[in-house]
């Protein structure tokens, strides 16, 4: 799956998920933990899906700011998590 697929999936969850993401217009470059549109229990609802709609597993090492700062960090992260799947 391509990064851009991934990107356009991940914001539509989080549009569709987290009320303040659609109201500030989040964009796949702002900030969602900095800004407070995912909180702690968010990220659990976020990694839930990603999991389930990626056919993923996240451990906890992998829970770093860096890998879900923006939607465009986590499609990275999730697009690097499928091609070692595939790869396999």
């Amino acid at each position: 799956m391509r990064n851009h697929q991934i990107e356009q999936r991940v914001h539509e969850f989080i549009l569709k998920r987290f009320p303040l993401a659609r109201k500030k217009r989040v964009t796949e470059s702002d900030p969602l933990l900095e800004s407070g549109v995912i909180d702690s229990l968010g990220m659990l609802d976020l990694v839930s899906a990603l999991e389930a709609d990626f056919a993923i597993t996240i451990s906890d090492e992998e829970l770093l700011p860096e890998n879900f700062q923006t939607v465009a960090d986590i499609a990275s992260f999730v697009a690097r998590k499928t091609e070692k799947i595939e790869a396999h």
